[in-house]
């Protein structure tokens, strides 16, 4: 029995930091772009 809560327990954790990682993949990629990295990027593209 002691095994069984070992892998129920080691499943569990690796679920849930699944879902947590997704949910920061996706605030990532919703995040909007900072305007002082694109004025940054059109100074050096004129230079």
């Amino acid at each position: 029995m002691g095994m069984s809560n070992f892998w129920f327990y080691t499943i569990m954790i690796i679920v849930i930091g699944h879902v947590i990682a997704g949910f920061v993949y996706l605030i990532y990629i919703l995040s909007p772009k900072k305007k002082k990295d694109l004025d940054g990027n059109k100074d050096l593209e004129q230079n």
